[in-house]
């Protein structure tokens, strides 16, 4: 043996004149393994079990939340009218597929009309108090809650309305109420209508990062701040005509409620005159400056309740979910489908905030091949996205329409793809504040070659064919594939002029000269024959029922979404989702524009879309 072997057994034999030792070792490094195996059991089992446990409790919970005898409503009681949570005309039914479990929400716009009509009749409800209330609704949904609540006071029950600070949109809706109240110190916001675009031609050359644009229609101006650094004249034309449209139909209904002529109003606007407790009082805006606890003392007078006594209430959201649970007449055969189209149109399965393809075809489908449901209303409050998922549903309301009637409502938008879904309605409801119309078709392509160049980078490709390729957003935009982009936008387009042509008996000349992606108000879409009436979902539920020969019916709500086992965690925040770390950062107005950005950057195919996002202010 050579000198390693050697050195190998005595190793060894070291090892061997120690066996005794060796197997007690063994022996113990065994026990030490399978007494940590059994801990580590032990834990993974107690996680199980505390969650099957903790999510028992959830949906146990969940159902009891579901229990009309948790909301108790006391006689002689006040409803707290808090929008702060009410985002949606729809809140949404859920079915958690991985548990079996199905969630019906009752938190919507509708729930909340629904809510207040029956209070009208409830003998317990004796009134209601807007209480610092603001709201992220919109103005056609705040204009449906005003005249819900005109109806409201013709029960000789009160409204009345205190606030600190009363905004413009919240005056819009508190000036309905008996009485008006404003904190000394406090501040009104009564300006008029404004709106701002930001463009982004001399950023793009700085920076190197394009974006090429195709489009058909000289009012498409979502692509407008990528073509130019002001605002074209038709864009203006239209903005303006658009603000002055909606500005006019507030201040036409504050005019009646408050008894202030239209012109004073515009004045006042103009020269900020209500802009303090006092001076809004001295234009008749408001009756009575003083605190919340002189407003509170009120209410008790108005429930001949004692001043140092409590008086009852319960909140609009705990008396929605109330009314929805239990005034439900389930004996009724002959139903109403009311379909919810809100949020930006795209593929995939959708939610109460963006309008998917699966949960909207499959709700049309269902209610089309239900012979219960004799008549359907599409409520649509979207500014449209994909022109190809738009296109797939206005098929399956076409499909539907050979069956039974169907009539749209339009809420805050129904506008470019959200008018395409609406236009082969058998009726068209509007509001006047509705924002519809843009009937254009726009393509947007990012492109880097510049901003590739500055920063010594360079793209080369091989191919097999001419257009083996297609778009590289780090090569300039050839002649041959810009010639392509241009024909599958002016296919759309075609189509969609065809379509609205035809859903609304028109030419296509005729569609063509309002459309070419220009925005209209509910009231200016009337007279062009955009829209059939301006009302609410009230009329159009009576229209759909007028159609289907039904007198005695009940509504049924779609769509119903389909969610999964990672939604739950998100919606519960054991999984905090990127969106809310990124907000907390960088702000919630920062992650707003920063998702801008990303929407233009991830629009896939071909866009029928509001021509550019706009917050009225």
């Amino acid at each position: 043996m050579n000198g390693v072997d050697n050195y190998f057994l005595i190793k060894t034999g070291i090892f061997c004149n120690k066996e005794v030792n060796f197997t007690t070792y063994s022996h113990k490094k065994d026990t030490t393994m399978k007494f940590l195996g059994n801990v580590l059991a032990t834990i993974v089992g107690l996680f199980v079990f505390f969650m099957i446990f903790f999510f028992g409790i959830l949906l146990i919970g969940a159902l009891a939340g579901s229990d009309s005898e948790t909301v108790n409503v006391k006689s002689n009681s006040v409803i707290n009218f808090d929008l702060s949570k009410i985002n949606n005309d729809y809140a949404g039914k859920t079915n958690y597929k991985d548990f079996q479990f199905f969630k019906d929400q009752h938190n919507g716009l509708s729930d909340v009309l629904k809510a207040i009509e029956y209070a009208k009749t409830d003998d317990d409800i004796k009134g209601i108090s807007i209480l610092n209330s603001e709201s992220n609704l919109g103005l056609a949904q705040i204009k449906a809650l005003r005249d819900a609540l005109i109806d409201f006071k013709k029960s000789n029950k009160f409204i009345y309305s205190y606030a600190d600070v009363y905004s413009q949109k919240g005056y819009y809706l508190n000036s309905i109420a008996d009485a008006i109240y404003m904190n000394p110190i406090g501040e009104m916001d009564f300006k008029g209508l404004s709106t701002e675009i930001m463009f982004f031609k001399d950023f793009q050359e700085k920076s190197g990062i394009k974006m090429e644009v195709i489009r058909h229609g000289k009012y498409k101006s979502a692509v407008e701040p990528f073509l130019d650094n002001k605002m074209s004249d038709a864009n203006r034309e239209q903005t303006q005509t658009l603000l002055n449209s909606l500005w006019k139909s507030v201040i036409s209904e504050i005019a009646v409620t408050r008894k202030v002529s239209e012109t004073r109003l515009n004045e006042i606007a103009d020269g900020l005159l209500a802009r303090t407790s006092e001076m809004a009082l001295k234009e008749n805006l408001i009756d009575r400056i003083t605190y919340e606890d002189v407003y509170h003392n009120d209410i008790r007078k108005a429930l001949k309740v004692k001043n140092d006594d409590d008086y009852n209430s319960v909140t609009i959201e705990e008396y929605a979910e109330k009314i929805a649970t239990t005034s439900k007449d389930y004996d009724t055969k002959d139903k109403i489908a009311i379909i919810y189209a809100q949020g930006e149109i795209a593929s995939g399965e959708g939610d109460v905030n963006i309008i998917g393809e699966g949960s909207m075809r499959r709700s049309l489908q269902e209610a089309r091949k239900n012979k219960n449901i004799k008549a359907i209303v599409l409520r649509i409050d979207s500014p449209g996205g994909n022109a190809l998922t738009s296109e797939l549903i206005w098929r399956e309301i076409e499909l539907a329409k050979k069956v039974k009637p169907v009539v749209v409502s339009m809420g805050n938008y129904a506008a470019s793809g959200g008018y395409y879904i609406a236009c082969n309605a058998d009726a068209i409801y509007a509001e006047a504040n509705t924002i519809t119309g843009s009937i254009g078709v726009y393509g947007m392509l990012p492109n880097f070659t510049q901003a590739a160049n500055k920063l010594g980078l360079n793209v080369e490709q091989v191919k097999t064919n001419t257009n083996a390729s297609g778009y590289s957003p780090f090569k300039p935009l050839d002649d041959n594939y810009r010639a392509f982009a241009q024909e599958g936008v002016e296919k759309i387009y075609s189509t969609f002029v065809n379509r609205v042509a035809k859903g609304r008996k028109l030419s296509f000349e005729q569609v063509d000269a309002i459309g070419q992606g220009r925005v209209w108000s509910g009231i200016d879409a009337l007279k062009i024959g955009l829209v059939d009436k301006i009302g609410g979902m009230d009329e159009a539920i009576k229209k759909a029922a007028s159609l289907a020969k039904i007198t005695n019916y009940r509504t049924q709500d779609f769509p119903e979404y389909e969610k999964s086992f990672e939604d739950i965690l998100a919606n519960l925040g054991l999984a905090q989702s990127k969106e809310n770390i990124i907000k907390e950062e960088i702000g919630t107005e920062n992650y707003m524009l920063l998702q801008r950005i990303k929407r233009l950057q991830q629009l896939k195919g071909i866009q029928a879309i509001l021509p550019y996002e706009l917050k009225i202010n």
